[in-house]
């Protein structure tokens, strides 16, 4: 898979793994989630192995700010419809 910053021109070419994470990176779910649920269950990778390695492409990715990284999840606040005359 291929990415890039709207602000950058740089493409980033992600392998297997860094796709998937990225896929899974939905604002909600931990890291250290998708690293068990995911890269564990679908790689042969040992677990702290994993969060290694996805937690260095997680700063990577954030410090070109293409990725978020936040302490809290994401919560979607459901707008209200708009009332019509």
């Amino acid at each position: 898979m291929v990415i890039m910053s709207a602000g950058d021109p740089r493409v980033f070419s992600l392998n297997e793994v860094a796709t998937v994470i990225w896929e899974a990176a939905d604002g909600r779910t931990p890291l250290d989630e998708i690293i068990a649920n995911r890269i564990c269950a679908e790689f042969e990778v040992a677990p702290q192995v994993a969060l290694k390695d996805a937690e260095e492409l997680v700063q990577e990715l954030s410090s070109q700010g293409i990725l978020l990284v936040s302490d809290q999840p994401i919560v979607r606040i459901a707008s209200s419809p708009r009332e019509t005359p």
